[in-house]
């Protein structure tokens, strides 16, 4: 709302405490003016929070998209090289950041030692979650699963000591473990279940441990950026912690042979590089529609819709994929659900939880 509020004080008006306009004398064109202003924020939240959806749930698709697709040569293969996934993914969100920074500002001197970990704490998280996939974990499953990123963060908090949450953070977590713990343990109609799901499980319990370590990593970020006397602007994060996320991926993949059998995949099959084109610029597109959100209106609109952005995203996938439900499957569809949706409360911190999610989409 910065802008409309310039554009009114400019015009005799001044913000008020509920961040809404009043006029500060009687001017005949003050009505129309505050219309104007209106609609201008309403421009402004649809073009941002339209832009969060349209690209995540984009992404969310494209993502499983990439690990449903099936050589075109016969042979049934998939894509699996998921560290090759994770350096052109970086690499689009690198691109975005350093024009970010160029044209809308970043801040100089930055101390880099939180950046670099927090980089590779949250690639690794991010190749564990395709690993998943690509291990045959669907995407509701993980999606869900991601959503409960709270519990090791709370177990590690609770081991360590000096930790206190409340009744509701604690059924909150309850929730979306237990309801993708009946979606995982659904049997499809066919009665067949993929013998890779295990391994499925494993990767995302993984990620879910590299989100808890991102957590304090980014708490240790924050304090060493006061330290410094430093405050990063959006862009900052989004480049520098992305670079980070390219280098360590580039590494991974260059150890574990994913540039050779990547580029050989997508050679033989050149629709899925379309997919994944598609899938890293959605990444960068979304992280930019996150920070814009964040940076004209209240973080609570932007925790909002990233939040609810997850359930249309394992519904969208159960319609639109496939995906075979018993009512075992829908229960604990609707169990999980109701702890993501408790994620919505108004508290201190929810900007940091956006950018947070800025970073892991």
């Amino acid at each position: 709302q910065i802008a409309s509020e310039e554009k009114v004080a400019l015009l005799g008006r001044a913000p008020s405490s509920s961040n809404s306009t009043v006029p500060l004398g009687i001017e005949a064109f003050s009505p129309q003016l505050l219309v104007e202003a209106k609609q201008a924020d309403a421009l402004k939240l649809l073009w941002g929070v339209g832009g969060i959806y349209v690209s995540f749930l984009y992404y969310g698709s494209l993502q499983e998209d990439v690990f449903l697709y099936e050589s075109s040569n016969g042979d049934g293969s998939k894509f699996k090289q998921a560290w090759f996934l994770q350096v052109l993914e970086s690499l689009a969100n690198v691109i975005i950041g350093f024009l970010g920074r160029k044209f809308v500002g970043g801040t100089a001197d930055i101390p880099q030692k939180m950046f670099f970990i927090s980089g590779v704490t949250q690639v690794c998280a991010k190749a564990c979650t395709s690993l998943s996939l690509a291990n045959g974990l669907s995407f509701p499953v993980a999606t869900l699963a991601k959503s409960g990123k709270m519990a090791p963060v709370m177990l590690g908090s609770l081991l360590l000591g000096g930790a206190r949450y409340s009744l509701r953070e604690y059924l909150q977590v309850i929730a979306i473990i237990g309801g993708t713990a009946l979606v995982s343990m659904d049997k499809p109609k066919h009665g067949v279940s993929s013998p890779s799901t295990a391994i499925g499980l494993f990767f995302i319990s993984l990620s879910l441990a590299m989100d808890g370590i991102t957590g304090g990593v980014q708490k240790r970020l924050k304090s060493e950026m006061a330290r410094a006397n430093k405050s990063p602007l959006p862009y900052d994060f989004m480049f520098f912690t992305n670079c980070y996320m390219m280098i360590t991926a580039t590494l991974v993949a260059a150890v574990l042979g994913e540039f050779t059998s990547g580029i050989e995949y997508i050679s033989t099959n050149p629709d899925i590089l379309y997919l994944i084109i598609k899938f890293s610029i959605c990444s960068a597109v979304g992280q930019s529609f996150i920070f814009y959100t964040i940076s004209h209106f209240d973080p609570l609109v932007c925790s909002t819709a990233t939040t609810t952005r997850k359930i249309f995203s394992v519904l969208l996938s159960i319609f639109l994929k496939g995906h075979s439900l018993s009512v075992q499957g829908w229960s604990g569809i609707c169990l999980a659900c109701s702890g993501i949706i408790s994620e919505i409360t108004p508290k201190s911190g929810t900007t940091r939880n956006c950018q947070k999610e800025a970073h892991q989409a």
